[in-house]
């Protein structure tokens, strides 16, 4: 009854820390391998302009909301001496950047830092149509538009295989006169995009002018791209004006919609903008923290990545602590490895870490086999056991000192680590040990000994993996499936393999 009870909680306990895994990696993206780099584009506005005299300045400037495909990673406003506040009418972000009195050119900084999003949500579906302004066209134009359209309507169904017509025989290579006609008076790419939305309001369908940045890396001195979008009754569908293809660039954020200025500086005169772009790569960790964050995801609230950072490091550490303890308990339940303490070999793996391997197997016999000699000695006096273990601490302290002092002035740095050693343990475990060769022999002494420095090991390659040491942060629940296994390892009565060596004679009958 107590078999089935242990299995049923460590089932629950598994079935908790996988779900709460699964979610994380599913639906926030978190990854399982720390190696894994997420690419990240730079994109800096540098927006300069020159201050009019003794006038105060507003600058307006349109900012990126919510880019459809990709995470906010960082967004920062460079600026000195000016106020700013950031607008959201639930279209469109604006920053306005204020000042009482400025002289000269000045110049103002937008960056944000944007990755790639593959599990970005669709923009939402809207349901009422916006309302379509009928332009009045030149008397010369207007006949024109109204023959290019209704040669368009004659060859559509619907909104969107109209505009999709009237943008390729608007761009056809041999425009015909109307054609020619109606490309009259472009001098900018915007002056042609609003021409096509003209004549997409003269036929009753809804369109809008949207500026995109064409995400490129080492752009410098870039500039927007005015794109077309075509309402088709469930949403925006984009139209590239020059082309007629559907969609927006591959590589390509929204950064502005509607026909007004992206830019518009009171107090101030011969503004103009400049985008640069860089890409990097940058780790998915992160990444993946703050599309949680812009979820509202709660998990992320309360996990580890919202304690300050030092704090951090700290658990970076002790959370593989449970992992070495499990990993005891499978070598000495299953195996049948023996130790000195439980726990000794996963805390001396830890100090490992700081250590490397070699000098810290190295320092651990020099200071167990020093404090042995001279708790032989203690042993001698015929000391209470109080004042015995406290006696063994005080030399322990002492003999780390001196290793210390000593490697210094030989110039071996790795020796000043000794002081990472966890001294309390190795009190206790210079007294175990020391009691252990007085009952069974030093054989039985040096075979624990060795024993221990050898789990110590084992648990030192295990726990210095980047990968598990990953896991176990990123997914601190992960240790619930620990401890289900550590549960099941408690209500494993079966033999150990150093038994079936032991007993292998009687094995052989």
């Amino acid at each position: 009854m107590r078999n089935l009870h242990v299995k049923m909680l460590a089932l629950v306990l598994v079935t908790i820390g996988v779900s709460l895994c699964w979610y994380k990696v599913t639906r926030l993206g978190l990854p399982l391998l720390p190696t894994e780099q997420a690419e990240v584009w730079t994109v800096e506005a540098r927006i300069e302009f020159k201050a009019k005299r003794d006038t105060p300045v507003k600058v307006h400037f349109s900012i990126p909301r919510s880019p459809v495909g990709y995470t906010v990673v960082d967004e920062n406003f460079v600026s000195s001496n000016y106020g700013l506040t950031t607008e959201d009418d639930g279209t469109q972000r604006f920053a306005e950047w204020a000042v009482r009195r400025v002289k000269g050119y000045q110049v103002l900084y937008y960056r944000i830092n944007l990755a790639r999003d593959p599990m970005a949500a669709a923009p939402p579906t809207i349901t009422s149509a916006p309302e379509v302004q009928v332009p009045e066209f030149p008397e010369l134009m207007r006949s024109a538009a109204q023959a290019v359209l209704d040669e368009v309507r004659s060859k559509s169904a619907d909104a969107v295989t109209f505009a999709r017509e009237l943008l390729l025989r608007l761009n056809a290579p041999t425009p015909d006169p109307n054609v020619v006609l109606l490309r009259q008076n472009i001098q900018v790419s915007e002056d042609w995009v609003r021409r096509i939305v003209n004549l997409l309001a003269a036929a009753n369908i809804p369109a809008r002018m949207t500026h995109v940045l064409i995400l490129r890396d080492g752009i410098s001195h870039g500039a927007l791209t005015p794109w077309l979008e075509v309402f088709d009754g469930a949403g925006w569908l984009p139209f590239g004006p020059e082309t007629g293809e559907a969609g927006f660039p591959k590589e390509a954020i929204v950064w502005h919609m509607g026909d007004s200025p992206v830019l518009e500086v009171s107090g101030g005169k011969h503004a103009k903008v400049e985008y640069s772009v860089r890409k990097h790569t940058q780790d998915m960790t992160l990444v993946a923290e703050q599309r949680a964050r812009q979820m509202g995801s709660r998990i992320m609230e309360f996990s580890l990545f919202s304690l300050p950072v030092q704090t951090q490091n700290v658990y970076r550490v002790l959370l593989l602590v449970p992992v070495g303890a499990f990993f005891i308990v499978f070598l000495r339940n299953v195996i049948g490895i023996k130790t000195f303490g439980t726990f000794m070999p996963v805390l001396i793996a830890l100090a490992f870490r700081e250590t490397e391997l070699l000098w810290g197997v190295t320092l651990f016999c020099v200071l167990v086999a020093s404090g042995l000699l001279i708790r032989f000695y203690l042993e001698y006096l015929k000391l209470l056991l109080v004042p015995r273990l406290a006696s063994v601490l005080i030399i322990v302290i002492l003999l780390m000192a001196a290793i210390s002092l000593f490697s210094h002035k030989l110039g071996i740095d790795r020796g000043l680590s000794i002081a990472l050693f966890p001294m309390v343990i190795l009190a206790m475990t210079i007294e175990r040990m020391s009691l252990v060769w007085e009952e069974a022999g030093p054989a039985e002494a040096l075979k624990q000994g060795f024993g221990s420095l050898l789990v110590a090991s084992l648990a030192y390659l295990i726990m210095s993996s980047k990968t598990l040491g990953h896991l176990v942060f990123v997914f601190p629940e992960m240790l619930l499936v620990v401890l289900a296994m550590t549960l099941m390892l408690g209500r494993y009565t079966g033999y150990r393999l150093t038994e079936l060596w032991r007993f292998r004679a009687a094995l052989r009958r």
